[in-house]
């Protein structure tokens, strides 16, 4: 525990308790990657406490045995925060703590929800990954050369129609979009090429988050450098004037543009996953970072395969509640990956279980048995699904805070008893790994288990049966209502065959319905599909609910307001 045991541990704000570990306590890199066992040869260094991963180890690691994996999941978001990434962080830690070797596998943080109004991603308390500031801003530069590479086949596209467009790209059916990693709605919707023929065709543009972009997407999914290249090809960027023999109208990609050759260029170092270390020396892998409403928001799965042969334990997290991170991490992630995990942890709070169960903010310290029955059902469905959908061991995490009352965690306890899960109290934020040590001891007799994993869905339904299927067993919709417009991109999908391949649906976070109010476990409601988009290169469909925003937008008072440095060069505000 690298010298952990000279640091009194208070409780203070996360970035003054990261503080007073980083960097005095903190173990040299070198150190790190010996605790996972990588070699030195393929440490590429930037700095003394952060590396990338040379890729060509895991080629050479195949013969090795893969450890076992853990996904970490939640209910649905709420106000009241529910620690997810906190408790895998923790997790990890308090394996380390009951003699496990392991790792965590994490996603990077954005810049958009750093300086907005979610805050960082690197964990809470004294479960954190560290350098937590460099983590949260810009770290090794993956998530720039991510929005240059889909920058530069945005230039190239505008570029093709300026000098000719032999391949008739009909510049009102470009699809692509170029990107930033910050909350900017004022690039939403834009007006570029103007000024003259010399700077362009005028057409109407937009910006998504870089998080937000199909290359993060298919980063995160590629294994190698060769299936990057061959993804990145297949990125369909727009549509043509003319319509194919079979009446479909006929795409253009960026193997078109003979862009992804320099795409893959600029993304080679990023591909490599970049390794870090928890408060208490844990190693860690934190590399990419696709959002989990619009995306399928799961780390790379290079760093997660190379984890697995680096410890006999992976824990790593999917984004949001169980019905978007989790479901698209299993249905998604590891269906294209080929990953068996071992078990899933489940994590609420009683505070956001009182929040379903319709308690305001400011009332959720009181002890409140009514509510908290009420919005339980929440935590159970998605235990539930887990369980019998997935068919994965689980356990419930409740992240402890000081004034849940006994009368509340037994409550907790005995309603997730009767669906045949057991619920362990994760004390991680006030105690690190040792407040996770109870936790940890249950996910490792969950992994000795062994299990009859699947799938929520069989890939080669069609289209419109895939999303049903989601729609029905996960959040249980009476039905569904597909719009003409996203039932005439389902039929082109259909033409171009690419239609057997995963569905990555786009929904609200806050709720299993398409309705962010709709609190708790709903039921009876119609799931309404407004539009279908193929995402060739990634290799999933996304099926578009809602309101779901590709830019999100700064609140009334961001949290770039209250961030600073000093002239030391530290940094204060981040959270």
């Amino acid at each position: 525990m690298i010298g952990m045991s000279k640091v009194n541990k208070f409780l203070g704000s996360d970035i003054d308790i990261a503080q007073a570990v980083y960097p005095q306590h903190a173990l040299h890199i070198d150190e790190v990657a010996k605790k996972a066992s990588i070699p030195s040869d393929y440490i590429e260094h930037y700095g003394k406490y952060k590396a990338k991963v040379d890729y060509n180890y895991l080629a050479k690691s195949h013969d090795k045995k893969d450890g076992k994996l853990i996904v970490v999941t939640a209910i649905n978001p709420t106000p009241a925060g529910e620690g997810k990434t906190t408790t895998t962080v923790g997790l990890s830690d308090g394996l380390a703590h009951i003699g496990k070797k392991v790792m965590v596998a994490l996603r990077e943080p954005s810049l958009g929800p750093v300086f907005g109004v979610k805050g960082g991603a690197a964990g809470g308390g004294w479960a954190q990954v560290i350098p937590m500031e460099d983590i949260n801003l810009h770290f090794t530069g993956d998530f720039h050369a991510i929005g240059a590479a889909n920058n530069l086949l945005a230039a190239m596209i505008d570029n093709h129609i300026n000098h000719g467009n032999k391949l008739g790209i009909d510049s009102r059916k470009i699809l692509w979009k170029r990107c930033i990693d910050m909350n900017d709605r004022q690039l939403r919707f834009i007006t570029s090429g103007l000024g003259g023929k010399a700077n362009g065709t005028p057409r109407e543009d937009g910006f998504e988050i870089t998080v937000a972009s199909e290359v993060m997407a298919i980063l995160c999914l590629a294994k190698d450098i060769d299936d990057l290249k061959e993804r990145l090809g297949r990125i369909v960027v727009a549509y043509t004037y003319g319509k194919q023999s079979d009446g479909s109208e006929k795409p253009v990609r960026a193997s078109d543009l003979n862009a992804q050759g320099a795409m893959a260029a600029l993304l080679k170092d990023a591909l490599k996953p970049n390794l870090v270390q928890t408060l208490e020396g844990t190693p860690a892998f934190i590399h990419g970072g696709p959002f989990a409403n619009i995306a399928h928001g799961c780390n790379s799965v290079m760093a997660t395969k190379f984890a697995l042969k680096c410890a006999d334990y992976v824990v790593t997290e999917s984004g949001f509640g169980a019905d978007l991170g989790a479901e698209k991490f299993l249905d998604i992630k590891c269906r294209l990956a080929g990953l068996k995990p071992s078990a899933a942890v489940i994590v609420a709070t009683v505070r956001a279980l009182k929040s379903h169960g319709g308690v305001p903010k400011a009332d959720l310290e009181k002890e409140n048995l009514a509510a908290l029955e009420a919005g339980l059902p929440n935590l159970l469905r998605h235990v539930e699904n887990i369980t019998k959908v997935f068919k994965l061991p689980a356990v419930v995490a409740i992240n402890a805070f000081p004034k849940d009352t006994k009368a509340e965690l037994d409550l907790v306890e005995s309603k997730c008893r009767e669906l045949g899960v057991n619920v362990a109290l994760s004390e991680v934020w006030a105690k690190g790994g040792e407040g996770g040590a109870r936790l940890a001891e249950e996910v490792v007799r969950l992994c000795e288990q062994g299990n009859d994993f699947d799938y929520c869905y069989d890939v080669n339904l069609s289209v419109k049966e895939k999303i049903e299927t989601i729609a029905k067993r996960i959040y249980r919709a009476e039905s569904v209502n597909i719009l003409p417009d996203a039932l005439k991109q389902i039929a082109q999908i259909e033409k171009l065959g690419m239609d057997k391949i995963p569905i990555c649906m786009a929904k609200t976070q806050y709720s299993f319905s398409d309705n962010p109010s709709l609190l708790g476990a709903p039921t009876g409601f119609t799931l309404t599909v407004r539009g279908v988009k193929l995402l060739a290169g990634a290799g999933f469909i996304v099926a578009l609910t809602g309101e779901i925003m590709t830019m999100p937008g700064l609140s009334a008072i961001p949290s770039a307001e209250k961030i600073d440095v000093d002239n030391t060069g530290k940094i204060s505000g981040l959270f």
